[in-house]
């Protein structure tokens, strides 16, 4: 059972962080609110969401997994406008979920999630170094990396204490330095690895609407990309896999 009604704007991008890898999920409610955590299809990208049910203006739910077709909750959410409110209602045993907005209202079919993959477990691996700045840094530099090549380099100079990311092409070369007094943040340690930016192209268009983003890296090894959403009551946070470069 769920019984909520939450702000659109709120809602609408939590649906838009998820459909930036995935395109259905397994949706955990409980009375401490929503969460889910799933890989993408080539099992290059992870992402988690926990919205906290004071993210809500008004919420009731009993534990229950729902399957989510993340591709059609987009759309639907696309219909509200700014300063919506939606209401979500899942009565007891029914598996149909209503959606509620201004003079709208859905009835969506859940996914059976016996047919959806099970919430992988997040790697236990140590990035020691770490970076904290704003998303529309972060998603600027991923799109003048996108005119240069289709994968970009994020590292840490910890002697010239700097954040840098970096693409080459054929022909281009394109490299972004930001230090201490750019970032928010940094704690310093040798750090670089090499990403696709298919991926993070569309990380970034969620990521570049939040004032704060936390960036943690280690030598060819993941990234770990966290913020939060609705004044910190709900938290986003993607893990994507390297590219390995040929010697």
């Amino acid at each position: 059972m769920l019984k909520a009604t939450i702000d659109a704007d709120t809602f609408r991008e939590s649906i838009d962080a998820l459909a930036a890898l995935v395109t259905e999920c397994r949706l955990h409610v409980d009375g401490n609110g929503v969460k889910t955590c799933a890989v993408d299809t080539a099992n290059v990208a992870m992402v988690s969401l926990d919205l906290g049910k004071d993210a809500f203006e008004t919420y009731e739910a009993t534990p229950d997994e729902l399957g989510i077709d993340i591709a059609k909750m987009k759309n639907i959410l696309g219909m509200m406008g700014k300063g919506d409110i939606l209401s979500l209602n899942l009565p007891e045993g029914s598996r149909r979920l209503e959606l509620a907005f201004g003079s709208y209202q859905y009835s969506v079919t859940l996914l059976d999630i016996n047919t959806i993959r099970k919430d992988p477990n997040p790697p236990a691996i140590e990035l020691p170094g770490k970076v904290e700045l704003t998303g529309s840094a972060l998603s600027t530099a991923i799109k003048a990396a996108d005119v240069i090549s289709d994968k970009i380099a994020l590292g840490i100079d910890p002697k010239a204490e700097i954040f840098y990311m970096m693409a080459e092409g054929d022909t281009d070369h394109i490299k972004l330095e930001l230090g201490r007094d750019q970032l928010i943040s940094l704690q310093p340690a040798e750090a670089r690895s090499l990403f696709s930016l298919d991926y993070l192209k569309d990380m970034g268009k969620v990521m570049g609407r939040s004032e704060k983003v936390r960036v943690a890296l280690g030598i060819d090894h993941p990234v770990k990309v966290a913020f939060d959403l609705a004044g910190g009551k709900g938290h986003v946070e993607y893990l994507l896999a390297p590219r390995i470069e040929a010697d």
